[in-house]
């Protein structure tokens, strides 16, 4: 374990959750803590580190339908390399659990279609406009900042609430797809 300033590494210890005594320790001082190249699954533990801004979980189990806690401080949530396979399961708990995202990175999960994985440049289109109408506050995101143009598509597209959308409106690889703008 490396506390170092205000981050908290916890990273490769094969850890399905975060231990107690790290919770107990640590949740007043932390905000920035790298769970990643572990196998965390939940995340309930973490409604105690309320000073959070950053979460590092890239490599790990995390489905679509993990329990975030409410954190309206975080503003960066890396999900690379996990388990993400529905984004509007996803993106809903992201947008309800944290209001102030600013950016958003899980490339490499079935959710989020590039190239890199077997998706078509229109899945990664439709992927990317589909988190920007969702995720308002976003400036970036996986590695890519988000543009003018992408808030004006998105909105076109998926411009109605997140709580009007349905699964078979959803980007990704059925025959409902919306088109790409």
């Amino acid at each position: 374990m490396a506390m170092e300033g205000k981050r908290l590494s916890l990273a490769y210890r094969n850890l399905k959750h975060i231990p107690v005594e790290y919770v107990t320790e640590y949740f007043d001082r932390v905000e920035t803590l790298d769970l990643c190249n572990n196998n965390v699954t939940e995340l309930r533990s973490l409604s105690p580190f309320t000073k959070l801004t950053t979460l590092i979980l890239d490599h790990n189990q995390i489905s679509s339908h993990v329990k975030f806690p409410h954190l309206p401080g975080l503003h960066t949530l890396w999900v690379n390399h996990n388990a993400i396979t529905n984004l509007v399961v996803f993106i809903d708990t992201v947008r309800k659990n944290f209001p102030n995202l600013r950016y958003l990175s899980m490339m490499n999960n079935e959710a989020s279609p590039s190239f890199f994985n077997g998706g078509t440049f229109e899945q990664f289109e439709d992927y990317r406009l589909y988190v920007i109408a969702h995720l308002p506050k976003l400036v970036a995101l996986d590695d890519t900042r988000v543009t003018d143009e992408q808030r004006k598509a998105a909105k076109k597209v998926y411009g109605r609430p997140a709580s009007a959308v349905t699964s078979s409106s959803a980007p990704g690889r059925t025959k409902n797809r919306v088109p790409a703008v």
